[in-house]
């Protein structure tokens, strides 16, 4: 299936953080507190999707304030921390928009996201993920997590929706806004 096909039903872009939005290494200070890096680019592209009117949900099976920090700061409500069972969260996020799990994209790197990835529209992963991941994947960003590909979706999504020419035009014909 083309990538531009792939992507037109997507109406909600879910994630997990580490591995996706992160490149997956945890840096512990040995006082409780972590640090984590993202990439601007990711944040760019997850911020003009939720302006294109789609909204971004994070699902994370750990419990971190740098991803709290990171959520607030790119306009985010939809984030859960601390998951087990990421299956019931996604239900819960997809009844409360009204949208079914066809018109979900939901990005993931490891075995715990299978279970997600096997019930929505559109299951994408990364490069560095295990073989039985990308094996159940609609989609393999080129990009690393945390080094671009969750822009790439983002991107991928834009444009399967036709919103990409307008996302553009801020930068394209600043005088337009």
């Amino acid at each position: 299936m083309e990538k531009s096909s792939l992507f037109a039903d997507a109406m909600i872009l879910m994630l997990d953080v580490d591995g996706v939005l992160t490149d997956g290494r945890i840096t512990l200070d040995g006082k409780g507190g972590e640090t984590k890096i993202f990439d601007v680019r990711d944040g760019h592209g997850l911020a003009m999707l939720q302006k294109a009117g789609i909204p971004v949900a994070i699902i994370t099976g750990r419990t971190s304030d740098a991803v709290a920090q990171r959520a607030r700061e790119l306009g985010i409500s939809e984030l859960h921390q601390g998951v087990k069972e990421k299956v019931p969260v996604v239900r819960e996020i997809l009844a409360k928009f009204g949208l079914g799990a066809k018109q979900a994209v939901y990005v993931g790197d490891d075995l715990v996201d299978l279970p997600v990835l096997l019930q929505v529209g559109v299951a994408v992963t990364v490069p560095e993920a295990p073989f039985e991941v990308k094996a159940n994947a609609d989609y393999v960003t080129g990009r690393r997590g945390g080094r671009g590909a969750v822009r790439e979706v983002c991107e991928e999504i834009l444009k399967a929706r036709g919103l990409w020419e307008k996302a553009l035009e801020k930068y394209l014909n600043p005088e337009a806004l």
